[in-house]
C-alpha cells in the first residue's frame, strides 16, 4: 500500500474538497496522483502557499510552504 497524505490543509484545500489521505496499490500511480494534485493546487489555489511532494518510504507527503 502506498499513501498520499496532506498533513497541513490550508483553507483553499478544504474548500476544494480534496482528500487528505489516499491509498493506492501501485507506487507509480500514487506518485502520479500526488504530482497531479500538487500541480493543480499550485496552479489554481490562491498562491499564498506553495506545495510539493516528498517521498517518505512507501508514502508521498504533500507539503505546504509559505507563499511564492
Amino acid at each position: 500500500m502506498y499513501k498520499v497524505t496532506v498533513p497541513q490543509q490550508c483553507g483553499c484545500f478544504r474548500r476544494a474538497g480534496k482528500e487528505a489521505l489516499s491509498v493506492y496499490d501501485d507506487k507509480d500511480v500514487a506518485l502520479m496522483e500526488a504530482t497531479e494534485m500538487v500541480n493543480e493546487m499550485n496552479e489554481s489555489f490562491c498562491q499564498k502557499h506553495k506545495f510539493n511532494v516528498v517521498e517518505d518510504g512507501n508514502d508521498f507527503v504533500v507539503l505546504m510552504s509559505a507563499g511564492r
